[in-house]
């Protein structure tokens, strides 16, 4: 598996490739994995059944997190690798540095590959600064420059239909399987027993947080722009129930611009942006909540979203790209506009008003993830491998 992210990154596309490779490595399937080293150097390390190894990287400059893999050498150490490992299939999360070099070294070695795509064009504009004018022809070929790549895979996914489609429309020929990133349904579960049981439990998770004991919409997640966080500071001075307030569990490069509007609007004492969480802390997060709400217009599917679903937690989203595949309006939540705070507002306001509706929904959302099991993830993803070694065909003459 060759990935340019990953744990301690904090990302969907780590965080995925991580449970995945982790979830695998349960199954007894034997996974090695590439990446970029946090530190720089190079090294190699078993953690949690996965085989990690560490390439030689470098700050990217653009972003505190982001590290990228310094090819010179790279090829040939990706030759001894396949030589000595002999993989079965490789698996690519990402068409960037590491994907381009283990994409090449597996048609060398004659190894059937899976392609897995996270990415659109938005998640890359605030880390390069791109300005407005340059993005509809930069975004076009950051399009045109993943269809090149993945066409060489012989098995391409993405977590959702929508995004499947997606992948289509900016030029895919291929087909594309919709496999959901999944989310651990025995570790994110509902907070249990009637009304003042989950209350109980609800303050107790506020407390261990840190954060007051109120009406509490949630966000997880980077900090970034293309998250819009400021929708949900937006929305908070027009929620009607008195004292709400909006927990927030990431970091990234918005963190002072959110603080700054939150003063702005007044709401400062109710806007708790609590930095990077740990990942197991992250129940109580969704345990602190009411309602889950998300802004985000680039999101692929939501793995938080599936958390919190998992968790038991209505859901107010943007009606953009995925997240419709996960909401059904006044089923499990309700759908948005983006940009408007005040229906935002709105949704909010009725469900944090109406706690045998937040129940019910609740419950709906709780369904719904169930559709999303990680081992079924990782069941399929175990099938589309085995059905590729089988087809497998012998390197080319050298």
């Amino acid at each position: 598996m060759g990935t340019d992210t990953y744990p301690p990154d904090v990302n969907g596309a780590a965080l995925f490739t991580a449970c995945l490779a982790r979830g695998l490595a349960q199954r007894g399937v034997d996974v090695h994995l590439l990446c970029p080293s946090p530190e720089g150097a190079p090294g190699v390390e078993r953690v949690e059944g996965v085989v990690e190894h560490r390439l030689r990287s470098m700050s990217s400059l653009v972003h505190a997190s982001v590290r990228l893999a310094l090819p010179p050498g790279a090829p040939g150490h990706l030759d001894r690798l396949m030589k000595r490992l002999r993989p079965d299939v490789v698996h690519l999360q990402n068409h960037f540095i590491v994907g381009r070099l283990l994409l090449g070294a597996a048609r060398r070695h004659g190894v059937p590959v899976v392609a897995t795509n996270h990415f659109t064009p938005e998640n890359l504009f605030a880390y390069l600064h791109c300005p407005p004018a340059l993005r509809g022809a930069l975004g076009a070929y950051a399009w045109r420059d993943l269809v090149r790549v993945y066409s060489a895979a012989d098995h391409v996914t993405t977590p959702t239909r929508i995004a499947a489609q997606l992948l289509v429309n900016k030029g895919f020929r291929r087909p594309v399987e919709a496999v959901s990133c999944g989310t651990d349904l025995r570790r994110f579960q509902p907070l249990r027993g009637g009304e003042a049981e989950r209350a109980a439990a609800r303050s107790a998770a506020r407390r261990r947080l840190g954060v007051p004991d109120r009406p509490t919409l949630v966000f997880v997640g980077r900090l970034d722009a293309e998250k819009n966080i400021t929708d949900l500071i937006e929305a908070l001075p027009h929620i009607t129930v008195a004292d709400a307030q909006l927990v927030v569990a990431g970091s990234g490069s918005q963190r002072r611009r959110l603080a700054a509007l939150a003063a702005e609007r007044g709401v400062a004492d109710r806007v708790h942006l609590l930095g990077h969480v740990p990942n197991a802390d992250l129940p109580d997060v969704y345990h602190s909540g009411d309602v889950f709400t998300i802004a985000g217009t680039a999101e692929l599917q939501s793995i938080a979203t599936l958390e919190a679903m998992a968790g038991g937690l209505p859901v107010v989203a943007a009606n953009a790209l995925a997240l419709p595949h996960l909401v059904r309006p006044g089923h499990n939540g309700y759908l948005y506009q983006p940009g408007a705070a005040a229906d935002l507002a709105k949704y909010v306001s009725e469900i944090l008003a109406a706690p045998e509706e937040r129940a019910r929904m609740g419950e709906a959302a709780r369904r719904r993830a169930a559709g999303h099991d990680h081992q079924a993830s990782c069941a399929r993803y175990e099938e589309i491998y085995r059905d590729l070694a089988r087809r497998r065909t012998p390197p080319p003459e050298r």
